[in-house]
Parts: C-alpha cells; structure tokens; sequence
C-alpha cells in the first residue's frame, strides 16, 4: 500500500476515534473557509504550489473526513477547483504555533451571492444550499476540534448597483449567525477585499472597510498588490497564496486581542 494512502487512512481512523469518544482536541484549531469562487480557489496551481501543505494542517473532504491538507482545498466545482488562499492560510497559521494542528472546513461555492448564504437558500448552478451545507459540514468538525476563526472571501456576485449598499448589513448578519452557531459571540471574522483589477469591486471594498467599526473581533485582508489569472475576476495562483498570508496575518492580530496580547 502507498504510503500516503496508509497515512491518510490512519489520521482518519484517528480522527473518527476523536470524535466517537465526543473528545475534541482542543489543540486541534479549526478554521471555517466561506465565500465564493475566490475562497474556494480558482487560481493555476503550479508544480510548486502542488507541494505545498504542513504536516500539521488539514482539510475536511467531501467525504466528512479530515485529511492532509493540499491544493485544491474546495471541490464545489470539481472542474474548476485550483489554488485558493485556505491553505497558505492554513500553514502560516500552523507556523506561528508548533503546538497545534490545523484544520480548514471548506465551505465556499464559485458564483454565490451573499443572499445565497441565508439558511434555506438555494444555489441552482451547484445544486447546493451553500448556508446549510456549511453548517453539517461545520457541525461534523466539531467533533474533532475547536472553531477559532473565519476567513471570508465574497462580494463579486452583490458589487453592482444598489446591491452593494445593503452588503455589509447582511455581512453582520451572517458573522452572528455563524458565532450562534458555534457558540462563540468573539469568533474572529476575516473578510478579504475584492480584486482591485476591475473598478465595479471597490464597492464592496468601500462597505468591507466598514466591518472593523461596525462588528466586534474583525477585520479586512487587503488585496493590494494581487492580480488577476487573465480573467479579471480571479486571483492567480501566487496571488492566492499572498492572499491567505495575509488572512493569517489578521487572524493572528485579532486572537491575540481577545488574549490581551498587545
């Protein structure tokens, strides 16, 4: 038997023990990816880039099962899943503490509006309710570990017109729903801006800058210096990479303000 399919087959033996005994590992910090296409990943991954991952960071498959972690990290278009900012995010926060282990519940799915993230909402495209589906996913990892944070990335689908005016009200919304949920009123909330490449995102980018003031335990992950894959909607693969440093660069900062770290 190949080694890496041994490998994966004992850490998931070792996780479903966790969780039968109902023991989550406190040590075991997970991190809930939302959004939509640029969260779950869209970016060419590169034969660098396919070896990138940490012994210590995980993903939770499709199959409800936590694995080691690796690009693409999402599968909610299979076709077009490719290199997002989860796992660099992942394995910078795996660094910045050697005691713990990393797991990435991914959640996003390509092409959502941020009414499509309503419990009962319904994405025909994917034939998915990206809200629900979050939560049994959410729920299922519970089992092993404990929810320390969310990194959001969505804003494309509601960034014409009038739509982008009400979008930082329905952001507060989800951000309680999701810390009701996994009952943690202080759950950190990173939001990431939008690509500065195509002029209409600066409308989200205007309300997001608005999220640190307006909610408690946020904060917003620039996207200077990022471009695009050729199609001026998506981050490349380096660009992802860059993005998901930079969420755990937030992350950290907003932890240890709930520490009393300064």
């Amino acid at each position: 038997m190949p080694k890496k399919t041994l490998t994966t087959i004992l850490l998931c033996s070792l996780f479903t023990a966790c969780a039968l005994a109902q023991q989550p590992d406190p040590k075991f910090q997970l991190y809930i990816l939302m959004g939509q296409s640029n969260m779950a990943g869209r970016g060419p991954i590169t034969a660098e880039m396919e070896n990138e991952g940490n012994s210590r960071v995980f993903m939770l498959n499709k199959d409800f099962q936590f694995v080691p972690a690796k690009h693409p990290v999402h599968f909610d278009k299979p076709r077009a899943a490719a290199a997002g900012p989860g796992l660099a995010f992942g394995v910078a926060m795996a660094e910045a503490d050697p005691e713990i282990k990393i797991g990435l519940i991914p959640c996003a799915v390509g092409g959502t509006s941020i009414e499509q993230w309503l419990p009962g909402a319904f994405h025909a495209p994917t034939n998915t309710h990206p809200y629900d589906d979050a939560v049994l996913r959410i729920k299922a990892a519970m089992q092993y570990g404990v929810i320390a944070g969310v990194i959001w990335h969505q804003g494309e689908s509601n960034s014409g017109g009038q739509r982008s005016k009400q979008y930082i009200a329905k952001l507060n919304e989800l951000i309680t729903r999701v810390r009701t949920l996994v009952g943690n009123p202080t759950l950190p909330f990173i939001a990431g801006e939008l690509g500065r490449y195509r002029p209409v995102y600066a409308n989200i980018n205007t309300q997001l800058a608005k999220l640190p003031d307006s909610v408690a335990y946020t904060a917003v992950v620039s996207s200077e210096g990022l471009v695009h894959k050729g199609d001026t909607t998506h981050f490349d693969g380096a660009s992802a990479d860059i993005l998901g440093k930079r969420y755990a660069v937030k992350m950290l900062s907003v932890q240890k303000k709930l520490k009393g770290i300064k």
